[in-house]
């Protein structure tokens, strides 16, 4: 510790006098003299003699031990409590803050039946919350007309008056006389499943952040970790080393960092800080945790278009994974698949899915993957052809490793992936992701296997118009005049005799999962079948919404470094076909009685741009009918 404070005196002071050392650093003169001595024998320093005085220079080894001890200090936090799991029964709803194109606070704005302020207080009562603080400022009248409201007791409303001109932790504040002990806090424009949240106040550490991967939602917070505690949180992506998750407006507080952040607050100048940058101050002397949940079903919504998304596509999501997650049915399918009991099976949980239910499944210390088909996809795919390929690939590396197949059921139990994250449309433009999904395709593609099935689109177009005619589906008024120039191009499409490989055939990003930094595995082998390998090149283009730029820099590295205008011709060919296909896909399954929102309007109008963009890019090489 005396050298600690030696060296770093002498890096201010390098001429100074042993008493003067002694009163800058508090030691007697002959405590300072032998520490000196000291550091000079282990080369930390050098002492120069000028003639009556001495000259003391820090050397790099003494800056070095510099940096370690400071780095050591500044992980060093104070202890404010002890970190075991406290019982949550207060809550914090910031509902203050005015959306510019909202005409009322954003968590009553509707969502199907119900909105999400009432969805909010529902999810805080299931897990044992009895007190609501609602902290409001734009149009706080419209609560007051609320009876719900009004006639619960555990609900109590504080105002911030002045939140045109300040930010969270003022609408925080605000509730200080209300909040009386350890609370979860809320941003009022969040939609998510009420399992994170159960989660979360489940954890142990009392001040813990939730987070998830990056959304894309736009407006996103994002946070850096470091020694597994909150390290730096920024809007700015610039500003961070690394990327460790995206704050979802969701986080758990101690009732004593709570008090931090309010003395810190009391001496704030800037009205307009928000809550987030307050606790990173805290979290400068106190540690602060999270808990990431990377596959999260959430939403937020702060504009029209969020609203539209919220409405068309998470809600739906959200309201298929909780209302068919049953527990005890579920383990007892597994208990019969791995032909053991079902107490053996120790949890199961939900993962999500488009069209089918899949869950993580822990029997003892062993981790798995099921998945239960959906609905209605016996009519379209081939267990038996899907379950031969799935081992394939799972041999290539590519596939996780199947444990079980029923190829009359569709039950699927693989390996569980080990720190698994799914890309989605944001995550999956990223060059290091687009670099792993490239090399995935290429090993497939260049694997010499052969799979059982041939995946043929203009068959797969004729099998989803007989299946959607069966269900007395409609098709969209300009279907015909798209399908007759899709046939035009199928003559010529066929000449080219293009190699059939394996290919997956249905790559959106989510059915990419990283394990890690360097592992990637491909998932849903569903519709894996011999096709030309640019359906899945063009495909994931398509699906992870890749800007032009983001597209030439996939292709550079598929084709490492050189593509030709053929092989160009060839993907916009393929693009146009996968889009007229899932249209009809997306019709067959809404006919059958499922929501898909604007998924088949919008295939179907960027089919239709792609059959202009061709028709200008290569009118020569084949004749394409009026568009």
């Amino acid at each position: 510790m005396y050298q600690f404070q030696l060296l770093e005196v002498l890096t201010k002071n390098a001429n100074a006098s042993q008493r003067s050392l002694a009163k800058l650093t508090n030691l007697s003169v002959g405590k300072v003299n032998y520490t000196l001595n000291q550091l000079a024998e282990v080369h930390m320093i050098v002492i120069n003699k000028e003639g009556k005085t001495y000259r003391y220079e820090v050397t790099n080894k003494g800056k070095e031990f510099l940096k370690k001890e400071l780095d050591q200090l500044q992980v060093t936090k104070v202890t404010l409590h002890s970190n075991e799991r406290k019982v949550v029964k207060q809550a914090v709803i910031l509902a203050a803050g005015e959306k510019a194109e909202f005409d009322q606070p954003a968590c009553l704005m509707p969502i199907k039946d119900t909105t999400l302020l009432e969805r909010t207080i529902s999810i805080l009562e299931n897990n044992g919350i009895e007190k609501i603080i609602i902290v409001t400022g734009y149009k706080k009248e419209a609560f007051a007309e609320i009876k719900s409201l009004k006639d619960n007791r555990a609900i109590h409303f504080v105002e911030n008056p002045r939140y045109l001109w300040t930010g969270s932790m003022a609408s925080l504040a605000a509730a200080k006389q209300l909040i009386t002990d350890d609370f979860i806090l809320i941003e009022d424009d969040i939609l998510i499943e009420e399992n994170a949240i159960t989660e979360l106040l489940n954890r142990e550490e009392r001040d813990c952040l939730l987070v998830t991967k990056e959304s894309g939602f736009g407006d996103e917070a994002f946070i850096e970790i470091q020694n597994n505690y909150l390290y730096k949180i920024s809007k700015d992506i610039h500003q961070l080393n690394r990327i460790d998750g995206e704050m979802t407006g969701i986080t758990k507080f101690s009732y004593e960092v709570y008090q931090e952040m309010l003395q810190l607050f009391a001496n704030n100048k800037n009205p307009y800080v928000n809550y987030e940058y307050v606790l990173l101050d805290v979290s400068r002397i106190i540690n602060v945790g999270f808990y990431k949940i990377p596959d999260l079903v959430w939403a937020e919504m702060d504009s029209c278009e969020h609203h539209f998304n919220v409405v068309d596509k998470f809600y739906p999501m959200l309201m298929r994974k909780e209302a068919d997650f049953k527990e005890r049915e579920l383990k007892q399918i597994i208990a019969d698949a791995l032909n053991i009991t079902i107490d053996e099976v120790t949890s199961v949980e939900v993962l999500g899915g488009l069209t089918n239910r899949n869950y993580k499944v822990t029997v003892g210390d062993q981790e798995y993957a099921a998945r239960i088909p959906g609905k209605g996809t016996e009519q379209y795919i081939n267990r038996q052809d899907e379950k031969i390929n799935s081992e394939i690939t799972s041999n290539l590396g590519i596939n996780p490793a199947v444990i079980y197949f029923n190829e009359k059921t569709g039950l699927k139990i693989v390996t569980f992936i080990p720190n698994a994250e799914t890309l989605n449309p944001k995550t999956g433009t990223r060059e290091d992701n687009l670099i792993q999904v490239a090399g995935i395709f290429n090993r497939l593609h260049t694997s010499g296997e052969t799979f059982h099935a041939r995946f043929d689109v203009f068959e797969k177009i004729t099998e989803y118009e007989t299946i959607l005619a069966d269900l007395n589906g409609a098709v969209f008024d300009a279907h015909d005049v798209v399908k007759q120039q899709v046939l035009e191009l199928e003559e010529y499409y066929k000449s080219l005799n293009i190699p059939l490989v394996p290919c997956h055939n249905d790559p959106l990003a989510e059915n990419f999962v990283k394990s890690g930094e360097e592992r990637m595995f491909l998932i849903d082998w569903e519709f894996s079948g011999m096709n030309d390998p640019l359906w899945d090149v063009a495909a994931y283009i398509i699906e992870a919404e890749l800007s032009p730029a983001e597209e030439k820099l996939f292709l550079l590295h598929y084709f490492k470094g050189t593509m030709t205008t053929e092989s160009r011709q060839q993907l916009l060919l393929n693009k146009i076909f996968l889009d007229f296909l899932w249209t009809i896909w997306a019709l067959m399954k809404e006919a059958g009685g499922e929501d898909f929102g604007s998924y088949a309007l919008n295939r179907f109008t960027r089919a239709q741009q792609h059959l202009q963009e061709y028709q200008i890019q290569f009118k020569e090489t084949t004749q394409l009918g009026k568009i």
